[in-house]
């Protein structure tokens, strides 16, 4: 309660400088962030605990060892820290603070890492991951909040991960009847020229939306690359990275994948991967082990669009009706009317609209009848955008001369106010 009452005083006067002052011997130690601290006393929760276990998570005794700083026990800060390294002893930024101090009681101390001779590039990575741990603590937990990307999760897939490259946090998410349910939020390390992707060797980030494709075991990144493998800690998730909207606006690359931190250190400073995400090599188990290859979608974002649960009922809605629209003028066999569904722009594969368009004509022209399903019906909105959605589905169809069942993906973008399907394929 005394911790609760101390963050509130605080937030309450500082809540747009952002700054944490560790008071030491009459100096102080200065940990600037840009970021507010603004947090709500009515969503705040406890952070998620590593692999279930009951200790407290860094950016909880981080703010501890702060707190007994500013209030001048030293002994009780070094005590605080020193359960920050028992519980991670590879975590660098602990140690880092530790030795400042220990250092403290021999002079005043200026800024976070005094060690004499010490790297400045590797201090300033460690100034940044504390910058970024302290922000993630003061930001409150989305516990009544969804991302306003899942607009519809289909029933197989039992989680959505949120990826927000302005907090370095990945949010975990389960399926509760279609709808986004918050589980936990981890920190996280993105590309080291930061988000928006474009081309291969950026060493940026993506953003959009995509599907885990695979999962590689240590052993098996042992296998593959040798030494090289060690980046990568205890696994790898390969992300759908470029997916079929990132082709269409030029970009490339490839191998964006969510995986671990080398087993030397605990975790990596908020922009330090050639693009991927990286997390500590416990918070990967925890999200490795549910992930569903194909099916669990990444959603990578610059900031996330929180709303209220049902704030994206009206827009699940309207695409749904779309959809259905859509479905039904195909099994109706009026080609014309079912090309309306379609954007100016459309694209699949190589085939521009009017070779789409002409594509079908000639296949329609030999059917009697069509019977179209669809099932598992996913919506994600793009990050970034009102007007473009992405909509995945099992399709079952018959006709009088063939019959099969794939998956699809479909791009859905908002054009004079009517929604039209801009790309389609496989998915």
């Amino acid at each position: 309660m005394k911790l609760k009452a101390l963050l509130r005083s605080r937030l309450a006067r500082y809540a747009l400088v952002s700054v944490a002052v560790m008071v030491a011997g009459g100096a102080a130690l200065i940990v600037s962030s840009r970021t507010s601290v603004a947090v709500s006393a009515t969503t705040a929760v406890a952070l998620p605990r590593v692999n279930g276990a009951h200790a407290a998570d860094p950016e909880v005794l981080l703010y501890r060892t702060l707190g007994e700083v500013s209030n001048k026990r030293m002994d009780s800060a070094i005590s605080e820290i020193d359960k920050i390294i028992s519980a991670y002893p590879n975590f660098r930024l602990a140690h880092l603070i530790k030795g400042d101090l220990l250092l403290a009681r021999a002079r005043p101390l200026t800024t976070l890492g005094n060690a004499p001779g010490a790297p400045r590039d590797q201090l300033e990575d460690l100034r940044e991951e504390a910058r970024a741990r302290l922000a993630r603590f003061h930001h409150p937990r989305p516990v009544n909040l969804v991302p306003r990307y899942l607009v519809q999760m289909q029933p197989e897939q039992r989680q959505a991960i949120v990826v927000d490259t302005a907090r370095s946090t990945l949010y975990l998410f389960e399926n509760h009847g279609g709808q986004p349910r918050y589980v936990a939020d981890y920190y996280i390390s993105i590309g080291k020229k930061g988000y928006d992707k474009y081309r291969e060797g950026d060493n940026k980030t993506p953003l959009g939306v995509y599907h885990i494709t695979g999962s590689l075991s240590r052993d098996k990144l042992n296998a593959t690359y040798g030494r090289l493998a060690e980046q990568y800690g205890a696994g790898a998730l390969p992300l759908s990275y470029p997916n079929e909207w990132d082709r269409r606006e030029g970009r490339d690359g490839y191998g964006i994948w969510l995986h671990g931190v080398p087993f030397d250190t605990y975790s990596r400073p908020p922009r330090a991967s050639n693009g991927c995400v990286a997390m500590t090599n416990e918070d990967f188990a925890a999200i490795s082990r549910h992930a569903q290859i194909g099916v669990t979608p990444v959603i990578i974002a610059n900031g996330v669009d929180w709303v209220a649960p049902g704030a994206g009922q009206a827009l699940r809605s309207e695409l749904a009706g779309q959809i259905e629209s859509w479905r039904r003028d195909w099994e109706s066999l009026d080609t014309e009317k079912l090309l309306r569904h379609y954007a100016p722009d459309f694209s699949s594969g190589r085939m521009d609209f009017a070779q789409f368009a002409d594509q079908k004509r000639k296949v329609n022209a030999g059917k009697s009848w069509i019977k179209l399903k669809l099932d598992k019906v996913s919506v994600f909105l793009y990050p970034g955008r009102d007007d473009l959605a992405v909509v995945t589905f099992e399709q079952d169809y018959a006709s009088s001369n063939l019959a099969n069942q794939m998956r699809k993906r479909q791009y859905w973008i908002r054009q004079d106010n009517a929604w039209r399907i801009l790309h389609e394929g496989a998915g």
